[in-house]
C-alpha cells in the first residue's frame, strides 16, 4: 500500500511538472504579450578583467537584442510593438553546473534538471519576473583562447552563455546570447556539429541566392556566415545576422 502511494505521488509531481513545462512553452512562443528576458551576468573564470568587464555592463549594453528581435519579428509579420524586453539583471556569484562532456541523453537530463535546480535556487529577485533567464559567463581572453559550448533549454526557459570579456567581442557575444535565447523558444541548430558549416537551406540567410555563394549575412541558428564550400565566418555582429523562416516557424513567429 505504502509502495503504491509514493509511485501516485510521483507520478502527480511528473504530472504537474509536464503541465507547468507545456504551460511556459505555450506562454513564450504565444506571443500574446511582451517576452520578458533578463540576462544575468557571471564572472566565469574569477579574474579581474572578466569583473571590470562585468562591472561596466549596463542596459544599454544589450539593448541591441530587443532591437534585433523587434525587427526581425516584423519581418515575419509579427507587428506587435515590443515583442521582446530584454533587461539586465544583477551578477551572480555562484557558477552554473557544469555541461557533461559526453554525450548521452541520460547526462543530458541530469544536467538539464541540475541547471534548474541551480537558477531556482541562484537567481535574484528583478523588478519584472522573466519568462527567459540567460546567463552570461565571462572569460578573459588573455587566459581563454577558447569557452565552452553555450546551451538553451526549451524545458525551463534558462540559457548558458560562454562568452570573452573583452569590448572587441561585444558584437559577437550578443549574437552567442540570442543564439542561446532562441534555443529557449525552442528553436533548432541550423549547422552540422561535425565542422560548424551551415547546413542548406534552413542554415543560410539567403538560400535564394544566386550564386548561393558567398552569403552576406548567417541564419543566426545557422551561426556562421557562409563564404565557400568548405568556409563559413562568425557574424561579428547581429547586423550581419537574420533569423531564416524555419527559425521563425519553431519560435512561433510563423503559425505552422
Amino acid at each position: 500500500m505504502y509502495k503504491k502511494l509514493r509511485i501516485g505521488i510521483l507520478l502527480f509531481i511528473l504530472l504537474t511538472v509536464a503541465v507547468s513545462t507545456w504551460r511556459a512553452n505555450a506562454k513564450v512562443t504565444g506571443w500574446q504579450s511582451t517576452l520578458q528576458v533578463a540576462l544575468f551576468p557571471i564572472n566565469a573564470d574569477g579574474s579581474a578583467a572578466s569583473q571590470r568587464y562585468i562591472d561596466a555592463l549596463q542596459a544599454s549594453s544589450i539593448e541591441p537584442i530587443g532591437d534585433y528581435l523587434g525587427e526581425q519579428a516584423k519581418q515575419h509579420g509579427l507587428n506587435k510593438l515590443y515583442p521582446v524586453r530584454v533587461s539586465l539583471g544583477p551578477a551572480i556569484q555562484s557558477l552554473p553546473p557544469a555541461q557533461p562532456t559526453r554525450g548521452s541523453a541520460l547526462d543530458a537530463i541530469v544536467w538539464s534538471l541540475k541547471m534548474r535546480w541551480w537558477a531556482w535556487r541562484n537567481t535574484p529577485a528583478t523588478a519584472i519576473r522573466p519568462d527567459v533567464r540567460v546567463y552570461q559567463l565571462y572569460y578573459d581572453p588573455a587566459t581563454h583562447s577558447s569557452v565552452p559550448d553555450s546551451a538553451g533549454l526549451a524545458k525551463g526557459q534558462i540559457g548558458i552563455a560562454h562568452l570573452f570579456a573583452t569590448r572587441q567581442m561585444h558584437g559577437s557575444n550578443l549574437v552567442v546570447t540570442t543564439h542561446e535565447l532562441l534555443h529557449t523558444l525552442g528553436a533548432t541548430d541550423k549547422y552540422d556539429p561535425r565542422n560548424g558549416l551551415p547546413i542548406f537551406p534552413a542554415g543560410y540567410a539567403e538560400p535564394e541566392l544566386n550564386p548561393r555563394l558567398p552569403q552576406q549575412f548567417a541564419e543566426i541558428m545557422g551561426g556562421r556566415i557562409p563564404v565557400d564550400e568548405g568556409r563559413a565566418e562568425i557574424p561579428a555582429s547581429l547586423g550581419a545576422t537574420l533569423i531564416g523562416p524555419q527559425t521563425a516557424r519553431e519560435i512561433g513567429w510563423i503559425k505552422k
